[in-house]
């Protein structure tokens, strides 16, 4: 493991959460009246397409699991579509999870699919672009010493982390506070964003303390 690979993964990761930076303060020059809490379900969609962009240019740029073989034009067609395929799968998943721990069936069914989306956005999306249409690819990395590389390492606790801060986000919806960030799903949208945001600055700085300890497993 080499320091440089792990500040090429910092600067990636500093450039993901430029994304999200960007998401926040851009389109209030663009849209009146713009702001998280106000026009929440207009911030999500944009966000959503600014992380999303982002991913897919760094992957393009830094290409961490780049191959030697060259792909056909019909390779990469069918690949990037099922990409779209497993984005869509992973936002009604994620839907349905939702519903099943207390979202509103029938209302605010917008609201809880682009918290959803969001949360694939932070999730299946660097999942895609890292390893691909590839489910068991998926199980590796989430399995016990799975792991190949400080890339698939720091995709696990981004992850992880995303996962947990929407769980945790849920925790002041009951609460009888009067809040208007306690409206659902927007607490658990700041919650999956601080988690994501949180696993971005922390996987690096884990991987270099550790970088000694950790091994991965040859390709």
């Amino acid at each position: 493991m080499k320091d440089s690979d792990i500040k090429r993964l910092l600067y990636i990761h500093l450039s993901c959460i430029f994304s999200v930076i960007l998401s926040i303060f851009i389109p209030s020059f663009f849209l009146e009246n713009f702001s998280i809490l106000e026009t929440h379900l207009t911030w999500l969609c944009i966000c959503s397409v600014f992380v999303t962009a982002v991913n897919l240019v760094l992957y393009l740029v830094v290409k961490p699991n780049a191959s030697s073989k060259r792909s056909s034009l019909s390779y990469k067609v069918t690949r990037f579509l099922k990409c779209c395929v497993y984005f869509l799968m992973s936002c009604f998943f994620f839907h349905v999870i939702f519903v099943l721990y207390g979202a509103p069936l029938i209302e605010l069914v917008l609201e809880t699919f682009l918290l959803a989306v969001l949360l694939s956005t932070f999730t299946t999306v660097p999942c895609l672009c890292l390893l691909g249409p590839n489910i068991k690819a998926w199980l590796r990395v989430f399995s016990r010493n799975g792991l190949t590389s400080i890339w698939e390492n720091s995709l696990q606790i981004t992850t992880i982390s995303s996962f947990i801060g929407t769980w945790l986000g849920a925790f002041p919806i009951p609460l009888d506070w009067e809040r208007p960030w306690q409206v659902w799903p927007i607490s658990c949208t700041l919650g999956a964003t601080f988690g994501y945001v949180a696993g971005l600055v922390i996987s690096p700085f884990w991987i270099y303390c550790n970088r000694k300890q950790l091994t991965y497993k040859n390709n």
